[in-house]
């Protein structure tokens, strides 16, 4: 009786341990079949394309078809960046016959160095090779009329530009691949660049054409075109106008930008000195570096009493929303000569001889250019209340334009800051700002205290005219209020009729700005 019970038992014991290894080979064979399947589908499905591109490429030889890089115009049409058709010429090593001869030939006729170009086809490890790039029409013209065996050539795009130095900071260049290199060129380069397409030959193994095979064509896609902010007219006349300064003034440099208050579109920037875009130095680095740089966006520099608008806004503004520490338009600011802060000594330009203008309001303040008044709104203001106007305007921060390699400014950190540092901010020293952070920071002080982003393109549309991508006016932040804004450009209007800025007064404009030592903001508020 024990036998048998023990017989069932193991038998029992036995069919478990099958069932087990049953299962087991049932799941692997599942797993595998599942790995099969998964792995038909990448290949055939998800690898699909990469797999046709290789076959494709082993059994045919490419003349590629260039894509034509997108045009940059201003707001109104005008062509600033455009192509010209020039050649690059390749060569299938392995169809060659008598490369010797092939390549003193391609030497005459492109005026190149036949020894290198011998060099180039008996190399091995490619078995195409580009004997010459940026060829003229006619030395194509004549290498066609040779027929060479194994030498082939396919139309490229130079980039020309026909305003030739006009915004070249802006514009930037491109390298000898068509490349953007700086500026837009290489900021939009996703847009202006295209897609490249082919012409296909069917040969054998080893390169040389099949007889007989019909071409594939897969058209290029041309890259879009980018219209700019810019008024070109406007920036004839910037320009201009900096070319009298650099003759007459012999500076170092000189810079302008010409903002839209209302939108921040910029409608003219310029620096000078400047280069010819179609003769870029690119064998100097070093003055090439200089020339291309956008000063107005990329460098910094102390701003000096331009900023004195900035502080006149944030007193005011404080003012309106009833801060007692505040000075009213209507004060007057006693004794203007000297103040003295932290043992340093802050001076007015001028020695108020006769005691002139030695009490003066806040408008007779700013057409004076006096520095003790803006010291002592800064002061009484207080680092906590100026720092977050600071923040407000853009400062020590990146304005959000779309350029590379824009400036974040200089500012001290809040907990840093001095009196003797805060009264130096309050008049444009102790901080630096790039050109186009004071242009946005000026701009919304007068126009309502609306902060935008700038913008130097206005929109990117293809060939047929459908629009990309269209520039967005959405305010970032409001930095002062209307009537503080009003009343700010009343002031400034006087600084050019009645003050330091009087050679800058148009009769029939109603032109406000404020003077510096290095240089002048100006904003015509109504024709």
């Amino acid at each position: 009786m024990v036998f048998c019970i023990k017989r069932i038992e193991d038998k029992q014991f036995s069919i478990s341990v099958l069932r087990k290894r049953l299962l087991a080979v049932i799941l692997a064979i599942t797993f595998l079949f599942c790995f099969l399947v998964a792995r038909f589908f990448y290949v055939q499905v998800l690898w699909q394309e990469e797999l046709n591109y290789r076959a494709l490429d082993q059994w045919t030889r490419e003349i590629p078809i260039v894509a034509e890089r997108g045009k940059i115009t201003d707001r109104n049409g005008v062509v600033l960046a455009d192509n010209r058709t020039a050649y690059t010429v390749f060569a299938r090593s392995n169809a060659v016959s008598d490369k010797q001869a092939t390549a003193e030939i391609l030497g005459k006729t492109l005026g190149l160095d036949d020894a290198s170009l011998y060099e180039k086809l008996t190399k091995k490890k490619a078995s195409e090779v580009t004997m010459a790039k940026r060829v003229s029409k006619e030395k194509i013209q004549a290498l066609s009329a040779l027929s060479l065996d194994g030498v082939y050539y396919s139309r490229d795009n130079i980039r020309y530009y026909p305003k030739a130095d006009a915004l070249c900071q802006v514009l930037g260049f491109t390298s000898i691949d068509n490349t953007g290199t700086t500026g837009l060129e290489k900021y939009y380069e996703k847009y202006l660049s295209g897609k490249n397409g082919e012409l296909l030959y069917e040969t054998d193994l080893v390169g040389i054409d099949i007889e007989g095979s019909v071409a594939t064509y897969l058209p290029a896609e041309n890259g879009y075109t980018i219209e700019l902010t810019i008024d070109y007219g406007i920036q004839e006349i910037v320009e201009s106008a900096l070319k009298k300064v650099m003759a007459t003034s012999s500076p170092s440099s000189a810079e302008c930008i010409v903002l839209d208050v209302n939108t921040f579109e910029i409608l003219a920037l310029a620096n000078y000195p400047s280069y010819n875009l179609n003769e870029v130095p690119r064998e100097d680095i070093s003055a090439l570096n200089k020339l291309s740089r956008n000063a107005l966006v990329c460098d910094v520099y102390e701003p000096g009493s331009t900023f004195k608008v900035i502080t006149s806004a944030i007193n005011l503004e404080e003012y309106y929303q009833g801060n007692t520490r505040a000075y009213s338009p209507q004060y007057v600011f006693p004794s203007s000569r000297t103040r003295s802060v932290d043992g340093t000594t802050v001076k007015c330009w001028s020695n108020h001889a006769n005691g002139k203008h030695c009490n003066q309001t806040l408008a007779e303040a700013l057409n004076n250019s006096c520095n003790p008044c803006f010291t002592d709104m800064a002061l009484s203001l207080g680092t906590d209340t100026f720092y977050k106007y600071l923040s407000a305007f853009g400062f020590g921060k990146k304005t959000g334009i779309d350029y590379g390699g824009e400036a974040y400014g200089l500012l001290l950190p809040q907990t840093a800051v001095r009196n003797c540092d805060l009264a130096r901010i309050g008049f444009g020293q102790t901080i630096a700002v790039s050109g186009i952070q004071l242009a946005c920071a000026t701009a919304s002080a007068i126009n309502g205290g609306y902060y935008y982003s700038p913008r130097l393109v206005k929109r990117v549309y293809d060939d047929y005219g459908y629009i990309v991508e269209q520039a967005k006016n959405e305010t970032k932040n409001r930095t002062v209020s209307e009537k503080t804004s009003t009343t700010l450009a009343e002031m400034l209007e006087g600084v050019v009729r009645d003050g330091s800025g009087k050679k800058a007064y148009i009769e029939g404009y109603r032109i406000g700005g404020k003077t510096g030592v290095f240089g002048f903001t100006c904003a015509n508020f109504t024709i």
